[in-house]
């Protein structure tokens, strides 16, 4: 069986972004030679997501606005998490709703996704560098 493992370093300028990820995810996949297996991506930070969806800007928006009202950034004095010194608490619930990780797997060396499927690297407190985690096993 044949093991890979590669970071994906982001340094994303907003405080709230998608990046679709899945290019880089198949140059990985291409770099193992796995042919039959599974790829893991996970975000390796606690205010940052990794998520399959639809490569759609309309729909990055309404995620935007769903994840802003389900936790608001502002005011940032209605978290308990906040009074540590951070403004971050929203971005730690945006993660939790949007997940951790995705597992997709890999039929005859390419990521076997359904119609429309794409992977993404949703950030939720950006301005500083963060990481995704691309694990792949398989043969």
């Amino acid at each position: 069986m044949k093991s890979y493992r590669k970071e994906l370093w982001f340094e994303i300028p907003t405080r709230r972004a998608f990046v679709n990820i899945t290019r880089e995810v198949e140059v990985c996949l291409r770099e193992s030679g796995v042919q039959e297996g599974l790829v893991l991506v996970n975000a390796m930070h606690i205010t940052a997501s990794v998520f399959i969806n639809d490569d759609e800007s309309g729909l990055h928006q309404d995620y935007d606005k769903w994840l802003e009202k389900l936790a608001p950034h502002e005011p940032v004095s209605q978290y308990q998490h906040n009074r540590t010194g951070e403004d971050n608490a929203d971005a730690h619930m945006k993660r939790q709703v949007m997940g951790r990780e995705v597992v997709v797997a890999i039929t005859k060396g390419k990521l076997d996704f359904g119609p429309w499927e794409q992977i993404f690297y949703g950030e939720f407190d950006g301005r500083r560098r963060k990481r995704a985690l691309v694990k792949i096993i398989g043969e």
